[in-house]
C-alpha cells in the first residue's frame, strides 16, 4: 500500500504541487490523470524521492520510499525512459541495474523476453525507438518483480500491439495483488485499463474514485414513439425533460427504471431507454478547464 499525504512542491512563490493526498491499494490500477503542468511527474517523482518534498510524505507499506533497504525491489519506476547510455546495449543497460538491486543476471534475459526485446538486448539503446526504449524502461522495472509499479506516460511511442500489451501487462500485475500508478493522456486506453482515477488541475486533486463512479452520467435518455405525451408526464412525475433535435428526450435526476415506471403507468410504448454515461475524454476537460 502507499500513502500519500499532503504532498506539496513550491517553486519560490509558486505551488506546483498543493497538498494532494491518496492511498493505492493493493490489487488495483490507478490511472493519473492531469494536463501538462498540472503536476503529475512532480508528484510521481516526489513519491519516488527523486525531488524533495516542500511538505507531506509518501509511505510505502508504512516506510518513507527513502528509507526502504531496496527500493527497486519494492518499487518498479518508469519516470523517464530516454534516461539511458546510448552506447551500452540493452542487456548490459538491465544487468547494471540487475546488480544494484540485487538480481540475479537471468533475470535479465527473462524481462528481456516479457517485454519483447529478446532479440534487440544486444543492440546499443541508440538504436532503439521511442516504443523499444519504452519497452526497456518497463522491463527494468520489473527486474526484481515489485509489487508496486509507478510508470509516467509509458505508452509513449508504443503502437496498438503495444500498447494492448501494456494493458495486459499491468491488469495481469494488479490481478497477482500489485498495485500499479499509471500517467498518460491517451484517455481511452486508460478508460480501459484502470479501476480507479485520481485527477489533477493546477497542482491540486479534483477527482478521486472509481472509473464506473466518475464516468456515471446523470440522468437518461429515452425514446417513444409519442414522445411529447412521454414528456409531459415525465415532467408531472417532476423529472426536468430536455427534448433533443434527433426526438430523443433527455430526462435529468431519474434512472432508467424511474422512467420506465412513469413510461409503464402512462402506456406509453419506449423504442429506447438507457443512463447517459460520458466518456473520460469529457470529464477530463470539465475537471481541468479553468
Amino acid at each position: 500500500m502507499i500513502t500519500v499525504s499532503g504532498l506539496t512542491k513550491k517553486y519560490g512563490d509558486r505551488n506546483v504541487v498543493d497538498d494532494v493526498s491518496f492511498t493505492l491499494e493493493p490489487g488495483t490500477v490507478t490511472g493519473f490523470l492531469g494536463p501538462n503542468g498540472a503536476g503529475k511527474t512532480t508528484t510521481m517523482r516526489m513519491m519516488t524521492g527523486l525531488v524533495p518534498a516542500t511538505a507531506g510524505s509518501t509511505l510505502v507499506d508504512g516506510r518513507p520510499y527513502v528509507e526502504l533497504p531496496n527500493p527497486g525491489a519494492v518499487v518498479g519506476t518508469l519516470l523517464d525512459a530516454s534516461a539511458v547510455h546510448p552506447g551500452r546495449t540493452g542487456r548490459t543497460h538491465l544487468r547494471l541495474l540487475a546488480s544494484a538491486v540485487g538480481v540475479a543476471d537471468s533475470r535479465v534475459d527473462e524481462v528481456l523476453e516479457l517485454v519483447g526485446l529478446g532479440d534487440a538486448g544486444r543492440r546499443r539503446i541508440g538504436g532503439y525507438s521511442l516504443g523499444m526504449r519504452q519497452r526497456l524502461g518497463i522491463a527494468a522495472a520489473m527486474l526484481a518483480d515489485p509489487p508496486v509499479l509507478v510508470f509516467d506516460e509509458p505508452a509513449n511511442g508504443l503502437d496498438p500491439e503495444g500498447i494492448r500489451w501494456m494493458r495486459d501487462l499491468l491488469r495481469g500485475h494488479a490481478a497477482r495483488g500489485g498495485t500499479v500508478l499509471l500517467s498518460s493522456h491517451l484517455l481511452n486506453e486508460v478508460e480501459h485499463t484502470v479501476d480507479r482515477l485520481l485527477v489533477i488541475g493546477s497542482g491540486r486533486i479534483v477527482a478521486d474514485g472509481s472509473v464506473a463512479s466518475l464516468l456515471d452520467g446523470d440522468g437518461t435518455t429515452v425514446r417513444a414513439t409519442d414522445p411529447a405525451s412521454l414528456a409531459a408526464d415525465l415532467s408531472a412525475a417532476g423529472f426536468p425533460v430536455e427534448p433533443r433535435p434527433d426526438g430523443a428526450l433527455l430526462v435529468t435526476g431519474a434512472d432508467p427504471s424511474r422512467v420506465f415506471a412513469v413510461a409503464a403507468a402512462g402506456g406509453h410504448v419506449l423504442t429506447e431507454l438507457r443512463a447517459n454515461e460520458r466518456g473520460l475524454e469529457d470529464l477530463f476537460f470539465q475537471l481541468t478547464t479553468v
